[in-house]
């Protein structure tokens, strides 16, 4: 019989919607419950697409006999982190601060009061490898709570007062200028791999906005370095095994340094900002590579991850059916030496040394991870066609992997500013649509009357969840790059709604900090604050980017204001931590740059010359530089007013702060302007 969570939205607690224990969505009802029987709390905390969170579930939550000793002696919680990030961030600090590491699924014991008492991950059925088993915990749990209750009373107190006391150094209200920049760059050089690429050792994550960063800074400073840096990652990550080089798109990390062996989740958040890294140094380099990475991960979200509404789905899972009804990590993409024969008889030779596939395997049972270990110019393109189209389809009858179908905002912001850039550099306006499309949700659908944002949506129906910060934020963003993609004036309308929202329920008037959750936001026992990266911009650099962008479009001094006092952690922490803060010191760029606006004024959006210089300030690298495009009669667009053609030419306006230089005719005169 199906428990609490079959009414959920969430794909994560719907998958344990059957399960035999007791479950409780995340409410003031389950705390009340445990309130009046005087139990305690058993927070579960996971999300669809995390493997560890399916095997706690087969081996505990979905067993008679731990499903009835928890249904007896607590009330039990399960929360899908990416619908709730502001309960998975409070409690994740605890579980980090007590056992010095975290991870998913998260197993956090409460006093009916909410407050954390004993902590962990996953637990096994039966000890292993000096885990006690999950059962020998909730005994231990039982035991603590009926006979030391004051005591573990104390200890929740203690935790919550210390979680009270931790404080962010901010550092102070300035942002960072070139001293700290080039410190972080430093910082970058001292963690890159020369050999493989990337920052540190495995497992080795996609560092997209560390390399945003980069390219910003080689386009600003002219630096080689950092431009080499990004450029040899993105090849690296391009060829190894975290990118799917049949179907596009990247998986979540690589288990090793060399990018081989992915951990085979899908997440919408990597694939959206490496699509716009890949973009970005395809503007900055012409990489050919770059490129096709760029629009294969963009065909990628649109083919696998575009919900029926118009949304972008959250993930797709690392595991499937292996073809025996077992579930296993990975084995949708992996071939084996024989499977390729299978399918391409006598090309299985060739392939296999295209895709660096061995008998021995680069995974496990003899399978390998298709990589791309060689040149691509030493071997017949066409032929090579031919091998990945029959490989895709012979994959394509295998079972899929399962895919998280919620939308979440913030990703969707992600995704939108993606689609739409990638879709105006390479003259891809079906991807532009799709942009379009995403954003009609969110306003339909995320935004009520008051323009406030909830977190996710499934099938059309609307969580009842209210965004964080990292939602405004990342909409916001993507709202903005419509509006430089499209020239229409309704998108940076929007944008600003959100932005408002942010100066009046998510800053600190006094520090100019930001918060994770709205000042009218549920109470946790702490109001989250992190700025630091994480799989995506935090969201205080992504507000910080967010507001800069939105003041270079329309003059507004509260935004700019409010973006510059942010950045001042990143003037404390981008020194010492410049891979944990790569989209606070992108944004940095683009503050000591201008960042540069552009306006282009035509006749008509359809006049030939308009259209140029338009295109060139798409392509122009000056870091974070807004555009608005449209005639000089337009009043959709602020940076359009005033600026008239040039003896009835198409003309372009650079400027900052709304103080503009001589207006130009010339294409190639622009170009030189922006990318400096």
């Amino acid at each position: 019989m199906p428990n609490r969570l079959a009414h959920e939205t969430s794909p994560y607690l719907l998958q344990h919607a059957e399960n035999p224990v007791d479950w409780w969505p995340w409410s003031a009802e389950a705390f009340a419950e445990a309130r009046e029987n005087g139990k305690p709390v058993l927070l579960s905390v996971g999300y669809s697409s995390c493997h560890w969170c399916h095997v706690m579930a087969h081996e505990s939550f979905e067993d008679q006999e731990t499903a009835a000793y928890l249904n007896t002696h607590f009330v039990n919680i399960k929360v899908d982190r990416e619908e709730r990030p502001d309960v998975d961030a409070v409690y994740m600090e605890a579980v980090q601060a007590a056992t010095g590491q975290g991870g998913w699924p998260m197993t956090v014991f409460l006093t009916p009061d909410a407050e954390p008492f004993y902590f962990g991950t996953y637990f096994p059925p039966a000890p292993r490898q000096g885990m006690p088993s999950f059962r020998q915990v909730l005994e231990g749990v039982r035991s603590a709570w009926a006979d030391r209750r004051d005591e573990v009373g104390e200890v929740a107190g203690k935790i919550v007062r210390d979680l009270a006391g931790r404080e962010i150094s901010y550092g102070d209200t300035e942002a960072p200028g070139e001293a700290e920049l080039a410190q972080a760059l430093l910082g970058l050089t001292r963690e890159y791999d020369a050999q493989r690429g990337g920052f540190g050792g495995a497992p080795k994550f996609p560092p997209s906005m560390a390399i945003e960063f980069l390219l910003r800074h080689a386009a600003r400073t002219g630096s080689e370095g950092a431009l080499q840096m990004a450029a040899d990652t993105c090849e690296r990550m391009a060829r190894g095994g975290i990118y799917d080089q049949l179907g596009g798109g990247f998986a979540r990390y690589s288990v090793d340094r060399e990018w081989v062996v992915p951990h085979f989740e899908k997440m919408l958040y990597d694939n959206a900002l490496l699509c716009r890294v890949y973009a970005h140094l395809w503007r900055a380099t012409g990489s050919e590579l770059a490129r096709r990475v760029a629009l294969e991960t963009a065909d990628f979200m649109v083919r696998e991850l575009r919900t029926n509404e118009g949304g972008f789905a959250s993930a797709l899972d690392a595991d499937s059916d292996d073809g025996s009804g077992k579930h296993v990590e990975g084995a949708y993409y992996v071939w084996t030496a024989d499977q390729l024969s299978e399918v391409l008889g006598d090309d299985a030779e060739l392939a296999a040394h295209y895709f660096g596939v061995t008998e021995e395997g680069t995974f496990e049972h003899g399978s390998s991870v298709l990589q791309l270990p060689q040149r691509e110019g030493v071997f017949d393109a066409a032929k090579v066609d031919s091998i990945k189209q029959r490989l895709l389809e012979a994959r394509g009858n295998r079972p899929a992997p399962g895919r998280d179908d919620k939308v979440v905002a913030a990703w969707n912001g992600l995704a939108i500013a993606a689609l739409a850039e990638t879709g105006a550099y390479f003259d891809r306006p079906d991807l532009v649509e799709a942009a379009v499309g995403a954003a009609d949700l969110l306003v339909r659908l995320h935004l009520d009357d008051h323009a406030q944002i909830a977190r996710t949506s499934k099938d059309g129906r609307v969580g009842a969840n209210a965004g964080v910060l990292e939602d405004y934020a990342d909409v916001a963003e993507g709202f903005l790059a419509l509006a430089s993609v499209t020239g229409e004036g309704v998108w940076l309308e929007f944008a600003g709604f959100l932005l408002d929202h942010v100066l009046a329920r998510f800053v600190d008037p006094e520090s100019g900090a930001l918060f994770d959750t709205a000042s009218d936001a549920e109470r946790l026992i702490r109001r989250p604050q992190d700025p630091t990266d994480n799989a995506a911009p935090s969201g205080w650099t992504a507000a910080a980017g967010a507001l800069l962008s939105y003041a270079a479009q329309t003059g507004a001094e509260p935004h700019r204001t409010a973006a510059e006092r942010a950045l001042g952690v990143v003037k404390a922490l981008g020194p010492r931590v410049p891979r944990f803060i790569g989209w606070g010191l992108a944004v940095a760029e683009a503050l000591l740059d201008g960042p540069k606006e552009v306006a282009v004024v035509g006749p008509s959006l359809d006049d030939e010359a308009t259209r140029a210089l338009y295109r060139t300030a798409l392509l122009g690298t000056a870091p974070g530089a807004v555009i608005a495009v449209g005639t000089p009669e337009s009043d959709e667009l602020p940076l359009l007013k005033g600026r008239p053609l040039v003896q009835g030419e198409p003309a372009a306006y650079v400027c900052r702060n709304f103080t503009c230089d001589a207006p130009t005719t010339d294409s190639e005169r622009l170009r030189a302007t922006l990318n400096g």
